[in-house]
């Protein structure tokens, strides 16, 4: 049966893949970006392209209407637009910490928000968080961006429960690495304190934060090594095989190395606990 997706930031990176698997599935896309022209080059009658700043509140009320009205019915909701912000809490400033929260939480709360009324109408639905294995665990210098996937995670479980019993099911995509422009374009910094310079080559492997305005540096993959990153093919296919599951779980692990990283904080957290002599690790 061909479905309908709406799929949000789909003009790149996971986005962009996310939304050609489906086309490539035989399904109707209603795709959104901030800029519509970015995907000017993606020609199908099966392809509607929307504008969409997530942030916006109004807006996004307006589109998913929009997109609901055009297609009669949307059976997958994917919550994909979002960024990577760099830097220790110290260096940020209001204004980066404001606008990281506002995309990738505000964002995707915004859009499940606006669906939730015209699924719940229809009785069906999948609405996909695309969240991270950074929402399991932390890194230093990504503190907004855990807590604004931790945050994701906070209010999709809960919508999972209010959601279930109207045919309508959530589920996080905990995303392992890929190789897209998240770690690139898409990734914003902040403004370097020298305090911070051992902490960004232990986790960067530079003394100081990129400029801005230059190009990504050239890096030669590795294809042996255990944190060599995935193509988005890669994770478009995991996502299709999560929406082809009849009874899809809360929680989904997609990407090479991902179980490990998730295994790995899931452990640091059974240490921490461990230390209060009344509790004990569920078996």
């Amino acid at each position: 049966m061909t479905r309908t997706w709406f799929i949000t930031g789909a003009n790149r990176g996971l986005g962009r893949a996310f939304t050609v698997a489906a086309l490539g599935a035989g399904d109707r896309v209603v795709a959104t970006a901030r800029d519509p022209r970015t995907m000017d080059d993606l020609t199908d009658e099966r392809l509607t392209v929307l504008p969409l700043d997530v942030r916006d509140r109004e807006g996004v009320f307006a589109t998913v209407a929009a997109a609901f009205e055009k297609s009669g019915a949307i059976d997958v909701i994917v919550n994909n637009a979002g960024y990577g912000l760099v830097g220790a809490l110290e260096e940020l400033s209001e204004a980066q910490i404001r606008d990281q929260m506002d995309t990738n939480f505000y964002g995707a709360l915004w859009v499940s928000q606006a669906a939730t009324p015209y699924l719940r109408a229809q009785g069906s639905g999948h609405i996909v968080q695309i969240s991270t294995v950074g929402a399991v665990g932390s890194l230093p210098l990504f503190s907004m961006y855990n807590a604004s996937k931790w945050a994701l995670e906070g209010f999709s479980a809960s919508l999972a429960d209010e959601l279930r019993p109207f045919g309508i099911a959530v589920t996080m995509a905990q995303m392992g690495g890929f190789d897209t422009d998240w770690a690139k374009s898409s990734m914003k910094f902040a403004e370097a304190l020298p305090a911070y310079q051992g902490l960004r080559e232990g986790i960067l492997g530079m003394p100081d934060y990129p400029d801005p305005l230059a190009p990504p540096p050239a890096v030669e993959a590795d294809e042996n090594a255990e944190w060599a990153e995935a193509a988005p093919e890669v994770g478009a296919a995991g996502l299709l095989e999560l929406v082809n599951d009849p009874n899809p779980p809360l929680r989904k692990i997609i990407g090479p190395g991902a179980q490990q990283m998730v295994a790995m904080a899931l452990d640091q957290r059974r240490l921490d606990y461990g230390k209060d002599p009344e509790f004990t690790w569920p078996a």
